[in-house]
Formats: C-alpha cells, structure tokens, sequence
C-alpha cells in the first residue's frame, strides 16, 4: 500500500509513520518529494490492514498498490532509477556498452578482447566464469580461475565487469571477483538464486526468459529488490519465436513496455535473439530507439576460435562501429 504523508511532514512524524507501520509486520520504502512523502508498506494488504494504517498520525491517505510487482513498478516509484556499478551508471541519460566475450576461455584471449573493447569505446567488460549450457559436454566455463582472468582484465583496463552466476552456492565468491552479477535467461525464475543475490547487495544484471512474460519479468526483479538489493538492471534478450533464421526474436516492445511499468534501467542484449553476427547492429539499433539504456554484447578478438557462440561475437572493428553508431543516435535523441 501507498502510505501518503501530509504535505511537508517532517522527519519526526516520518519516523512515527514507519515504526508503526513496520509493527505491523509491513516492510517500508520512503519516497520523498519536494512537498509529499510518499511511504511503500510492503506485505500482504487488506481493507482492514488500510483502514489501520489511515489512522496512524500524520497519514493524509492511504491508496493500495494494483500491480503484485510493489517494488519493480512505477506506483511506488514514478521516477527513474540510475545503477551505478563502478564508475559506470546506468539509467537517467547514462548508457551502458558492456562488450565481451561469451566465456572466458583462457588468459590471453580474454585480455586481448578486454582491451578490443576498451578501445572500442566500451565502458563494461562482460565474459562468463559459469556457463549455463544446453549439453553436459560443452564448454561449461573455467569456473574461478575465470574470475581471476576477469579480475586481472579489469585491473589492466578499468572496465567494470559482469559475469552470470547460475548456484546460490557460488554467489559469494563471484561477489569477490564481478562488479555486477547477472542472472541468465535460463535462471530468471530462479528464485532460490534471485534471493540470494538479492541478499548480496551488489548490482544485478536481470535477463528476461525466453518464454517470460513482462509481468514475470518484473516479479523476479521483485524478488531481488525485496531483499534490499535496490540496484537492478533489466536486459530484454529475446523471446521464443518460430523465424528459424534467429535465434530468438527480439521484443522491443517488451522494452517500451518495461519502461511504461517499472522504473528500473533497462537494456537489451542484440546477441542472442541474432546468432549471427550481421544481425547484432540492426537489433541493437532497435532496442535503442524502443528506448533501451544500453546494450550487451558479445565480441572475440578471433571469433572463429571461439569456444562458444562465435557465430554470433562481433570483431574489434565491428563492435567500434556499433558502440560509434550507438553514440551518435545518443547525441541526436
């Protein structure tokens, strides 16, 4: 429920409002304005409960939140939201271009394409230590010792780096090693692991599911933010569709829609739904224009020797003409 102060309510009758709201067995989340202060009490709601709630001192009304998505949603929270991871922000006119290859195969090659990318223009370098995959016998990512090679890549370049965690077990010790932990296609209702990187506190990179409504979408966003992890960036990566010349179709409406519903920042991975590297401009452009706040993409400094996802990972060159093209529909928006 919104718990909407009287106009100017100082900080005294706000401490009230919360204590008594949390007695109640509610979780708060302050929303101040320049003249209302607007109070999210999170929990299970009811008339009586809001009835309760409008007689506490100082309260002007009470309203009830219509989307089950409390937190994610623009109710709560009409204003964007900026993620800051490192140096880098993200929301609010700031942009994010993470480039990087899919898995960190070994130290030479994930150097060299750290450093393809800083050049490029990049400001985040991404690259999985963990990899999700389709058959027991593929490439399955060289687990911590690609978190070192990921950490000597950003102490060489300074680029912030994010990488997927796919076990609750390993949050911890990704945490010593990423800036930013992303939550994969494949784990988005994942909800043992959302918490736990809710818990975690560091920012969390959300990919939509394949088969994932918007509505889903925003309610594993629930999950990570209702364990206090308030730094959450949305990635639209493409749903399942029936061209078989892609991978995946990519939803840029699904991207206006997010922004529509939820405040959180929000860009879109033009990679997967292409499979194939010719295809990753032209989407990228798309998720831009339907109002994304960046992109992440793949990019080998020798694609045809990659272990994973060649045909998709962009050269040096391509990725400095699309981080160029990216910038230049940034200046004229």
């Amino acid at each position: 429920m919104l718990v909407i102060l009287k106009s100017h309510a100082q900080q005294e009758a706000i401490d009230h409002v919360v204590e008594r709201i949390e007695s109640l067995g509610l979780k708060t989340h302050i929303s101040q304005g320049e003249f209302k202060t607007i109070i999210g009490a999170i929990g299970e709601e009811s008339p009586e409960l809001q009835e309760q709630l409008a007689t506490i001192d100082g309260v002007e009304r009470v309203m009830p939140i219509m989307k089950p998505y409390k937190l994610a949603g623009r109710e709560m929270r009409p204003n964007d939201s900026m993620v800051q991871v490192g140096d880098v922000k993200i929301g609010c006119g700031n942009y994010a271009f993470i480039a990087g290859p899919c898995a960190v195969e070994d130290f030479d090659t994930c150097m060299d394409t750290a450093k393809i990318v800083k050049k490029a223009g990049a400001n985040m370098l991404r690259g999985g230590a963990y990899k999700p995959r389709t058959s027991p016998y593929a490439f399955q990512g060289l687990g911590e010792e690609g978190l070192k090679i990921l950490k000597a890549c950003r102490e060489e370049t300074g680029l912030p780096v994010v990488t997927e965690v796919t076990d609750p077990r390993n949050v911890d010790l990704i945490c010593e090693y990423a800036d930013m932990l992303q939550i994969g296609a494949r784990n988005m209702q994942n909800f043992v692991l959302l918490t736990e990187v809710g818990k975690a506190g560091k920012p969390v990179l959300l990919k939509r599911g394949a088969n994932a409504t918007v509505k889903d979408w925003l309610m594993s966003a629930e999950y990570i933010l209702s364990n206090g992890n308030e730094n959450v960036v949305l990635c639209e990566r493409g749903s399942t569709g029936f061209e078989p010349e892609l991978r995946f179709n990519l939803d840029v409406g699904a991207i206006a829609l997010a922004q529509i519903y939820s405040h959180l920042p929000i860009i879109v991975d033009p990679s997967h739904p292409a499979g194939r590297r010719d295809l990753v401009r032209p989407l990228c452009m798309a998720g831009m224009a339907a109002g994304a706040d960046g992109f992440i993409t793949e990019v080998h400094s020798c694609p045809e020797k990659a272990l994973c996802d060649g045909k998709q990972a962009l050269t040096g060159k391509l990725i400095a003409e699309l981080i160029q093209q990216v910038q230049r529909f940034i200046d004229h928006k």
